[in-house]
């Protein structure tokens, strides 16, 4: 039974090494299409507004923010901010950057009015009264962006096929070791999977960062307003543009995700959400994920099989794997998110944080509770 055992997982570890190169080569293969620069000639000049809503400070959020006044668009740029509260921390930071780029068109909206349960979704229903422009993009506060990222953007959305684009983005740690960790897991775990799904055409995800739709478009959706109980909200958007005829665009230019968690505790929370979310999305396709995690599967099948030398093989062409995916995405991003080193850990600390998904049913956000609904909305977990 136990070589049964470390038979099964050996294939899976196969697999997973096999999923990985392909996944390391794909990545490459993607840096020639990284739009560095627009043509000038090319470039729309529609307007576009740009909604970052906002919640309490964090590691280097001025550079963040800053990261979105001096954008090279030929184009107008209009800068919405939304909070819920006068007092937040996060306001600060926003005003010191108005105060640097006085040049550009920038709100704040401090609203507390409530709609649904997604904390999100309801700051962008307030903030989408001023918006301007008719492109629209919606960027959390942990993004930074290059400053060719809006034009990148809009490029993609002239195409009149297209109901909405989002970027690519890798990990960076801005509150020390943890926060490097979860840095790792972004980059060199979910952004290959993502991107080996759209070039292989299996998946047209809608990546939640950093998207952008005409307003038109959000309009036939019915607004922010449609999506104010969901969850995976990205996800939703992308349904809903699919349902109107409408494609789903990746633009290879990489954003910046900050993260901030500061201890083990607030990262398995955090990404407990994110893989419930998925999970609720996609179970069969979560549950398949399994592949991916090829060095704790390799692990497992060298305990089940003894140490000889084909498990000690095994292992060894798992990291091989690994250390490719992670010098290919270092290459196409033009950053690194942690140390080789740290590989290891970090993929059993996923391979943890997948396992845990299956028996958790509801998530955290920003310090609330949520239970999760099988299609997919929240609602407050109310403390027993």
């Amino acid at each position: 039974m136990v070589q049964l055992i470390g038979g099964i997982f050996a294939f899976i570890a196969a697999l997973g090494v096999a999923y990985n190169v392909a996944a390391a080569w794909l990545v490459l293969r993607a840096v020639a299409e990284v739009v560095d620069s627009p043509d000038r000639t090319d470039e729309p000049c529609l307007g576009v507004t740009i909604l970052k809503p906002l919640y309490g400070d964090e590691p280097l959020l001025a550079t963040k923010l800053a990261s979105f006044f001096s954008q090279d668009y030929a184009g107008p740029i209009q800068l919405i901010f939304g909070v819920c509260d006068a007092d937040d921390l996060a306001l600060e930071a926003v005003y010191a950057a108005q105060h640097r780029f006085p040049h550009v068109d920038c709100a704040i909206v401090i609203n507390a009015a409530r709609h649904g349960s997604n904390n999100k979704l309801s700051n962008l229903i307030n903030m989408a009264q001023q918006i301007k422009h008719p492109l629209v993009i919606v960027a959390d506060s942990d993004v930074e962006a290059p400053r060719n990222a809006v034009a990148v953007m809009a490029v993609a959305l002239a195409d009149p096929r297209t109901g909405i684009a989002s970027m690519l983005h890798v990990g960076r740690g801005d509150a020390g070791f943890w926060s490097i960790l979860a840095a790792m897991d972004i980059s060199y775990r979910f952004m290959p999977s993502v991107i080996f799904g759209t070039k292989l055409k299996l998946a047209y995800p809608v990546l939640g960062p950093m998207m952008g739709l005409r307003r038109d478009t959000l309009d036939q959706l019915g607004g922010f307003e449609a999506f104010a109980n969901v969850l995976a909200d990205d996800f939703e958007l992308g349904a809903a543009v699919r349902a109107l005829g409408l494609n789903v665009a990746v633009c290879n230019t990489y954003v910046i995700h900050g993260c901030s968690e500061r201890s083990r505790a607030e990262l398995v929370r955090h990404e407990l959400r994110w893989t419930r979310t998925i999970y609720n999305i996609d179970p069969a396709g979560f549950t398949g994920s399994v592949i991916t995690h090829v060095l704790p599967n390799a692990l497992i099948a060298a305990c089940a099989m003894g140490f000889g030398a084909v498990a000690l093989g095994l292992i060894f062409a798992a990291l091989a794997a690994r250390v490719a995916v992670k010098m290919a995405m270092d290459r196409a991003s033009n950053s690194t998110s942690g140390p080789i080193f740290l590989l290891p850990l970090r993929d059993i600390l996923s391979y943890a944080v997948y396992l845990m998904t299956f028996f958790v049913r509801t998530v955290d956000w920003r310090g609330a509770r949520f239970a999760v609904n099988g299609d997919g909305t929240i609602f407050p977990k109310r403390p027993t």
